[in-house]
């Protein structure tokens, strides 16, 4: 029978016990080099400075670790994540899509509106559809006059980003928040 074996997002690296390697090149928590040393000199470094062994590079030969506090190099590592993630999100924009119909009564027209610029403030970008559908797609100037009724509702917090356009049997149009 054939063990399979599910990777881990992550691929955390070998810390004390399990390095399998016999002699390894080390490296202290400073990043200064203390020479080849074998696995049980490399242990008993490590435990007398009060850090873990971290295999950094197996494949180097020697293979190299480090002297190193490993859950503190994965707390900070983590964060660092985070930040990155943060500042991914601030940079790229959500777009919250909007559908709207031709036929759409007033009340409903101000109900979208309002939501759309709860999504404006926050800083996101609108996308407003409209399907057309049977007898419609005959009259598709009715639905760009919608989109155009919604960009002038929105007009004094977004911008038009892209005009109205068809596609097969919809319109669509993107706001962005003014500046």
């Amino acid at each position: 029978m054939e063990v399979l074996t599910i990777a881990s997002k992550e691929k955390d690296l070998l810390i004390n016990g399990e390095i399998r390697c016999n002699q390894m090149l080390v490296i202290g928590p400073k990043g200064e080099q203390l020479g080849i040393k074998t696995k049980s000199d490399a242990l008993t470094l490590a435990d007398y400075a009060g850090f873990d062994l971290v295999l950094i590079n197996e494949s180097a030969n020697p293979p190299v670790a480090k002297l190193m506090d490993y859950k503190k190099y994965k707390y900070e590592k983590k964060k660092k994540q985070k930040e990155n993630d943060k500042k991914q999100r601030e940079s790229s924009f959500d777009i919250k899509e909007f559908r709207l119909s031709v036929t759409i009564d007033k009340h409903d027209f101000d109900t979208k509106v309002n939501n759309a610029l709860k999504h404006l403030q926050k800083g996101n970008k609108v996308k407003a559809t409209i399907r057309f559908k049977g007898r419609q797609l005959a009259h598709t100037e009715l639905g760009e006059d919608v989109l155009k009724r919604f960009a002038l509702a929105l007009s004094e917090f977004s911008e038009i980003e892209s005009k109205p356009k068809f596609e097969f049997k919809s319109m669509y149009m993107v706001l962005a928040p003014k500046k």
